[in-house]
């Protein structure tokens, strides 16, 4: 292999293809729009299987020592999911495993939640044997029919079936729901039936206002990918919450469009990563910008510049504010502070605040426009979203 099996695409964006519905449609030949509009569907759907699935032995030996959600990629962002949901009013740790295997310390006292979309992860297969063989609790959620299901049916633990239309990262909400219906097995979360069916709907909101047919300048998704367009960009969350949404942009940055992204929490980005704003992409790029030129000059070429995602969460109540390390006041003040930062050095700013009832709603509405602006910005760059060459030659290359 030379290295480009199966690139393809171009450096300009193209403009034009964003507000053409039909090329749109023949540039994503596997659906990866639909997949993501299917978000809302995704979580009803998911939840009615996991309610068809006898959970009931999960919570027989009561609360657990801990929580371990094992998988990679998606799958592992579910954990995330799950911490934060959960919030500072979690009894037990809940722990994201991103590796092959079970930490060490998983014995019998503690759950352990194998998610894969495949059914073939070889890091959750390998945790779920583990799981077994040290008598954790195990629960599997992923296709049916697969090793993953082979392996729950072996150690007589649930699973949970998720049907595979699409890649894990276009199939967040339905390995998301499973994870957290789960987890309130155990008395973990509380997340109700009005709680989802309010995700799904917003949900559905989103994906009507991101849909192909909608131009451009009223389209969140497509304004967000034109933001986008020949920078560098950094997403940071002004919470928890908003903090694990940032890292999925990141996620779908990387993957659907194939741009690299700097994803984190503004909490530590204001111990260092803050000075970004000073260096070559971003106050000192922004000192040769013309001030009165078209903002679209830069769609077309220009030195490349820092473009500053700002995800915030203004938090749910006041006493949700004391049980946090730190108070929401204090995330939104330094909230403004970054934005204010950028502003000076002439880094421009995307802005999404948070909006809804509960807390998974609130994820929802910060995930939602940026999955669509990440594959509307790598179709206007001529690249198949469904499609990643590098991902595939990976996986081969490190195969037995």
């Amino acid at each position: 292999m030379e290295g480009t099996a199966g690139v393809r695409g171009h450096r300009e964006i193209d403009l034009a293809l964003l507000d053409n519905a039909e090329a749109l449609e023949r540039n994503d030949p596997g659906g990866m729009l639909r997949a993501i509009a299917s978000a809302g569907a995704q979580v009803r759907e998911s939840a009615a299987l996991a309610a068809e699935t006898d959970l009931s032995s999960l919570a027989d030996e009561g609360r657990p020592r801990a929580v371990v959600v094992a998988g990679v990629g998606t799958a592992a962002r579910t954990g995330d999911i799950l911490e934060t949901v959960a919030g500072p009013r979690c009894p037990v740790p809940v722990l994201a495993h991103r590796s092959a295997g079970i930490p060490g310390w998983v014995g019998a006292a503690d759950v352990v939640i194998a998610v894969s979309a495949s059914g073939r992860s070889p890091e959750a297969l390998a945790a779920a044997e583990a799981a077994g063989r040290r008598g954790a609790r195990l629960v599997a959620i992923g296709a049916p029919d697969t090793q993953l299901h082979a392996l729950a049916d072996r150690f007589r633990a649930p699973f949970i079936p998720v049907p595979r239309r699409a890649p894990a990262r276009a199939s967040l909400w339905g390995l998301a729901v499973p994870v957290l219906l789960a987890a309130r097995q155990l008395g973990l979360v509380k997340v109700n039936e009005a709680d989802l069916a309010e995700t799904a709907s917003r949900l559905d909101a989103d994906a009507d206002r991101c849909r192909m047919t909608l131009e451009s300048f009223v389209n969140p998704g497509k304004s967000l990918a034109l933001d986008l367009a020949h920078s560098v960009p950094i997403v940071w969350g002004s919470s928890p919450l908003a903090t694990v949404a940032a890292r999925r942009f990141g996620d779908t940055l990387s993957a659907n469009a194939r741009y690299p992204a700097v994803a984190g929490a503004l909490g530590e980005a204001g111990r260092g990563r803050v000075g970004l704003l000073d260096g070559v992409y971003g106050g000192l790029a922004e000192d040769d910008r013309d001030i009165f030129a078209d903002p679209s000059d830069d769609e077309s070429g220009g030195p490349t510049r820092l473009r500053l995602v700002l995800l915030r969460d203004g938090g749910l109540a006041a006493d949700e504010e004391e049980l946090d390390g730190e108070p929401t006041a204090v995330e939104e003040r330094r909230a403004e502070a970054v934005q204010e930062l950028a502003e000076r050095r002439g880094v421009r700013v995307s802005l999404i605040t948070a909006e809804g009832g509960s807390a998974l709603e609130r994820l929802a509405s910060l995930v939602a426009v940026p999955d669509f602006a990440s594959i509307y910005l790598g179709l206007a760059h001529g690249f198949d979203p469904m499609a990643v060459p590098a991902v595939s030659e990976m996986k081969e290359l490190v195969s037995p």
